[in-house]
């Protein structure tokens, strides 16, 4: 049996619209956009409790009664395409999933906003800094056993994480 022309161009037709719809679904599915977590399921939260930071100046000290404290810390996700820099008061709780465990913080109190130079927008059309916020960052060990906070900002199918790690006090405080 003989296929005729328009059978065959109209089954091309149907595969390519297929091909064309599957590569658009995969573009949008980055590794990192439907992240399942560490797998991390041991951590204490007198472990969590104490100063973090990151290389951007950011620093966070969550205490042990389950209260924050946080100074120029960016927006998670998207949000940090933004380029704002929040501080301020608010609280924290550590959950366990089934991915792995999740810190969850909450500005609940903006004391200060920062505008991340030169990165930040500046013209008008820029949405206005939040007055509350909350991040959730995925709770891994280093390679010494050490914990460690992060977060994905920025195009999920980039990867980018905003790795916070215990603060290096110098000197007594």
């Amino acid at each position: 049996m003989v296929a005729s022309g328009r059978g065959l161009s109209a089954w091309w037709s149907a595969l390519g619209s297929l091909a064309v719809v599957l590569t658009v679904l995969t573009a949008c599915a980055g590794p990192f956009q439907y992240y399942g977590g560490t797998g991390l399921h041991d951590a204490t939260t007198a472990e969590v409790v104490g100063d973090w930071e990151n290389v951007e100046g950011t620093h966070v000290v969550l205490r042990k009664a389950g209260t924050a404290l946080v100074e120029r810390l960016d927006g998670q996700d998207f949000d940090f395409e933004d380029g704002w820099r929040l501080s301020g008061t608010g609280t924290w709780q550590l959950t366990d999933h089934d991915g792995g465990q999740v810190v969850r913080l909450t500005l609940t109190a903006r004391i200060g906003v920062e505008r991340r130079s030169p990165a930040a927008p500046t013209d008008a059309s820029a949405p206005p800094p939040p007055s509350t916020y909350v991040w959730s960052f995925y709770v891994d060990r280093d390679q010494h056993d050490q914990l460690k906070l992060f977060f994905f900002y920025g195009d999920p199918d980039i990867g980018n994480a905003y790795v916070m790690t215990r603060r290096r006090l110098s000197g007594n405080r």
